[in-house]
């Protein structure tokens, strides 16, 4: 399996609540990431993926670019926590030994008024 395939089977599986399978599949044990909100190990992410899951149970995303580089995937995504919470976000994570160990992201809130014609996607 390709990274860039894997990459987006964990984020599939954690938008759709399955967030402990996704991390037993996907995430390597000695896990690490950059997101400001949570502290940087497996453990706190997971949980607060898991939160999230409760929280939007309806939550939707589309797949939009995948990139893969040796051992580095970027995947852009449109999250729609609800009808009027919608979000472009970007993941970058780094595998080693067939799983993600490491993942940065980054996420913007789609604006009501922007004046940019062509949107964010």
């Amino acid at each position: 399996m390709l990274k860039k395939d894997m990459a987006t089977s964990f984020l599939q599986m954690a938008c759709s609540g399955e967030v402990p399978e996704a991390y037993e599949k996907y995430i390597h044990p000695d896990f690490i990431h950059h997101n400001a909100y949570f502290k940087g190990d497996r453990e706190t992410l997971l949980r607060g993926m898991d939160e999230s899951a409760r929280q939007f149970p309806n939550k939707q995303c589309e797949i939009l670019r995948v990139l893969e580089d040796g051992d580095l995937v970027a995947v852009h995504i449109k999250v729609a926590l609800d009808p009027e919470n919608i979000f472009s976000v970007i993941h970058i994570f780094r595998f080693e030994d067939e799983k993600i160990i490491e993942e940065w992201e980054s996420a913007q809130e789609v604006p009501k008024d922007s004046p940019n014609e062509n949107g964010i996607f």
